[in-house]
């Protein structure tokens, strides 16, 4: 063997070794929803290495959106009665949630019984210990669908 050669296997040998950071890591999270007003999760973990979350949430009721469609809203927890007010006043067009508004960390569409839905957001809204909320904006859910978030 070359000297050469074993210089190159050494090289890849000491790489593998190198974490790779810097490098997205998306972390996946799935959440039900249904026709009694629930999230089937009251907490929801995302570790401090995840640089992005996929989330799907899943309404497993049956009824439409037009009758208890539900979303998925991520906010700040002192942030969250007057975003959830503000978010209730919206038209069902909106997915019941504020456009370009600072307190929306993160947010999906509103789904009805048996469909989902998926968005992807970056963890750098996050910062690790902080206080986040999730929960459902379309009007009057948000007392009982909601929970925590917890980063890192």
């Amino acid at each position: 063997m070359s000297s050469t050669h074993v210089f190159n296997l050494l090289m890849i040998a000491l790489l593998a070794l190198i974490p790779l950071k810097g490098f997205a890591k998306t972390c996946n999270v799935a959440i039900g929803s249904n026709d009694a007003m629930q999230f089937d999760k009251h907490e929801i973990r995302i570790a401090a290495d995840c640089t992005q979350v996929k989330l799907t949430l899943r309404h497993t009721g049956a009824l439409p959106a037009e009758v208890m469609g539900h979303n998925w809203v991520l906010t700040r927890t002192a942030d969250l009665e007057a975003l959830a007010t503000a978010a209730g006043k919206l038209p069902a067009d909106s997915d019941h949630v504020p456009k370009g508004d600072a307190r929306v960390l993160a947010a999906s569409k509103v789904v009805g019984g048996g469909q989902a839905t998926t968005l992807t957001f970056a963890t750098s809204v996050l910062r690790k210990g902080g206080d986040y909320t999730f929960f459902c904006s379309v009007p009057g859910h948000w007392t009982m669908m909601k929970g925590k978030l917890v980063f890192g």
